[in-house]
């Protein structure tokens, strides 16, 4: 696991809406972690450093709380939905080795044959994966497929030691034609007047 995920948190005593806000005023973000059976544990983290780090999909993050080591995932951010300023973390206790299910997204490439176009159907699949090797993204190919092809979610390659949990016929990306408007566009036709 990368070093820059280390983050150093602070327990936190204070609740309720006046003292989250006087934690972001502080630059940190208030956040909860759970998991293992244990009592939910309330904590504060750095702000700058922990939104860089939830650029990532599925983010893991090693705390030092009080000098103790705690493996997390992150399970939920809550945005302020105007200002995009991250309010509260769920965090899960993990441990290295233990499997969590997590849902990680689908990044199309490439370019299809002809005047044909990738549709995206499913924008996440939900897989299986070792809590310390979540991988980022799964990458599908639609390099040169031909129109009304395809690509069901158990034809996605998965990085080694994932399993799929996504139903395997569930449609990712479809292959589709050019429409007769866009057809006519390109041949300067003009389109048939109504009568």
């Amino acid at each position: 696991m990368a070093e820059d995920n280390k983050v150093v948190a602070e327990l936190r005593e204070q609740f309720g809406k006046g003292a989250a806000r006087k934690i972001r005023a502080a630059g940190k973000i208030p956040a909860v972690i759970y998991g293992h059976g244990t009592e939910p544990k309330h904590i504060t983290l750095p702000a700058h450093q922990v939104g860089l780090l939830l650029r990532k999909a599925n983010a893991i993050l090693e705390l030092d709380i009080a000098g103790t080591s705690e493996l997390t995932l992150v399970k939920d951010v809550q945005k302020d939905p105007v200002a995009q300023i991250i309010e509260h973390i769920d965090l899960i206790l993990v441990r290295r080795g233990e499997k969590v299910q997590v849902e990680i997204p689908v990044h199309v490439e490439g370019a299809p044959f002809g005047a044909g176009r990738a549709e995206l159907d499913t924008g996440t699949l939900l897989i299986e994966a070792e809590a310390t090797n979540i991988p980022e993204r799964v990458v599908v190919s639609v390099e040169g497929l031909e129109a009304g092809t395809h690509i069901l979610a158990g034809a996605v390659a998965l990085p080694a030691g994932a399993v799929l949990l996504t139903d395997p016929e569930a449609l990712v990306v479809a292959i589709v034609g050019p429409t007769a408007e866009a057809i006519a566009e390109e041949s300067g036709a003009p389109e048939a007047a109504a009568s």
